[in-house]
């Protein structure tokens, strides 16, 4: 499957998700997707970037705007951070990569000299038709939410 690109429609794909589904990107048919990936449930940084969104959804809501995160934790570690946070989108595991893979989000990264592989905090806005609108990577969490509403206003 070939990497996504700026204006052109995103291939479907499908997800295990909180609340004992699977969400298809193809189910949003209609409205804008805010696609953010995040590296960890309950790591500070993840839990701030989800806590703005959360804060901002309904802004993003009456803008016909869904957002859904993933990561590749599974999907109760997914429910604990869900639950403890109250976020009301869902939280997509995608634990094999493939959809990392598809946004070409996963990089090697680097924590106290050891190298990894991990999510590189990044966010995508698909449009009402599914096309790839916009993306954001190496997302700085401060300020970054506002950044996102704003350019789906522009898109409306």
């Amino acid at each position: 499957m070939p990497k996504v690109s700026i204006d052109k429609p995103v291939a479907d794909f499908e997800l295990p998700a909180t609340g004992n589904k699977i969400v298809k990107l193809s189910e949003f048919k209609g409205q804008n997707v805010v696609l953010y990936f995040y590296p960890k449930d309950n790591t500070t940084g993840c839990s701030l970037e989800a806590g703005a969104f959360r804060d901002h959804q309904m802004k993003f809501k009456r803008l016909n705007t869904v957002i859904v995160g993933v990561s590749r934790d599974n999907l109760k570690s997914h429910e604990n951070f869900r639950r403890k946070y109250a976020f009301k989108f869902d939280l997509l595991s995608d634990e094999k990569q493939a959809v990392c893979k598809l946004f070409g989000v996963m990089k090697i990264k680097s924590m106290y000299g050891r190298k990894f592989l991990g999510i590189e905090r990044s966010t995508f806005l698909i449009d009402a038709k599914g096309v790839l609108r916009r993306e954001w990577r190496k997302v700085v969490v401060k300020g970054h939410v506002d950044e996102v509403l704003k350019a789906v206003k522009a898109l409306n």
